[in-house]
C-alpha cells in the first residue's frame, strides 16, 4: 500500500482543514488506518484512527470532539476533518495504514507497516 497525505497549510486559530491520503491498492479497505503527527522535536504521536470496517474510531484526548477521521473506500483516500485549530495543533501530519482485518485500532506507530510522506500544518495564534 503507497499513501499520499495532502491537505496541509497555514491557518489561525479557530480555522478548519481537511486532510486528505490517497492510497494506491485494492486492499486499502482492509487496512486499519491512522493518522499521527510529529512536532519540531518530539515524538511522532497518534491522532486518529479508522477500523477497516470503519466501524471505530478513536482519538487522542487532545483532539477528541475537534477532528473526524473518516474514509471512502470507492475513493481509496482516508479524510481527517480539523475544526477549532489550535496552535498546539501545529506539526507534520502522517497518514499510516496497518493491522489489515485486525479488529482492533491501534494507537502504537509500531503496529503501523505502511506511512505516506507528511503534511505540514501550521495554525498561527
Amino acid at each position: 500500500v503507497q499513501l499520499q497525505a495532502s491537505g496541509g497549510g497555514v491557518v489561525q486559530a479557530g480555522g478548519s482543514l481537511r486532510l486528505s491520503c490517497l492510497a494506491s491498492g485494492s486492499t486499502f479497505s482492509t487496512y486499519t488506518l491512522g493518522w499521527f503527527r510529529q512536532a519540531p522535536g518530539k515524538e511522532r504521536e497518534f491522532v486518529s484512527g479508522i477500523s477497516w470496517s470503519g466501524g471505530r474510531t478513536y482519538y487522542s484526548d487532545s483532539v477528541k470532539g475537534r477532528f473526524t477521521i473518516s474514509k471512502d473506500n470507492a475513493k481509496n483516500t482516508l479524510y481527517l476533518d480539523m475544526n477549532s485549530l489550535r496552535p498546539e495543533d501545529t506539526a507534520t501530519y502522517y497518514c499510516a495504514a496497518g493491522g489489515r482485518l485486525s479488529t482492533v485500532v491501534q494507537r502504537d506507530k509500531a503496529r503501523y507497516d505502511f506511512w505516506g510522506r507528511g503534511t505540514q500544518v501550521t495554525v498561527s495564534s
